[in-house]
């Protein structure tokens, strides 16, 4: 049996090392859930936006997002976000049917249960700085 000399092997272990301590590059906060949901009667599915801390509707449902994050692209995709969703009716008190992650690569892991309606996370994106730059001074 033949070993490789010391400085050979200890190169090698030190090019691990490093690989190994960068780690998983961290994720990325984002101003705006991209969202879809889908209404069981029609079997329409609708994609929509709900800045985080801003109240969007969906149906009956009143949706808001806390907190969105999405990995970099050197790591493989995954977008999560933090949902709250109620179904607010006219004619019957408010009821909270769903709070926390949900993510974009396993949607039956925490996913809101509801006879009419699903919604799920798609992505998360920063808010276009564009608006504010066209704007007159």
């Amino acid at each position: 049996m033949r070993f490789l000399p010391l400085s050979r092997t200890s190169a090698g272990f030190c090019a691990a090392c490093v690989l190994l301590a960068a780690g998983p590059a961290a994720a990325v906060p984002g101003d705006i859930a991209v969202l879809q949901g889908l209404d069981k009667i029609t079997a329409r599915i609708s994609t929509f936006e709900a800045p985080l801390d801003d109240p969007v509707r969906f149906g009956s449902l009143q949706i808001v997002a806390r907190a969105c994050d999405k990995k970099p692209p050197e790591e493989p995709p995954e977008s999560t976000a933090f949902l709250e969703i109620v179904d607010i009716r006219p004619d019957s008190p408010s009821v909270e049917l769903f709070q926390g992650w949900m993510f974009a690569s396993s949607p039956a892991i925490s996913a809101l249960e509801h006879p009419v309606y699903d919604v799920w996370v798609v992505d998360c994106k920063k808010a276009s700085s564009s608006a504010s730059e066209t704007a007159p001074e």
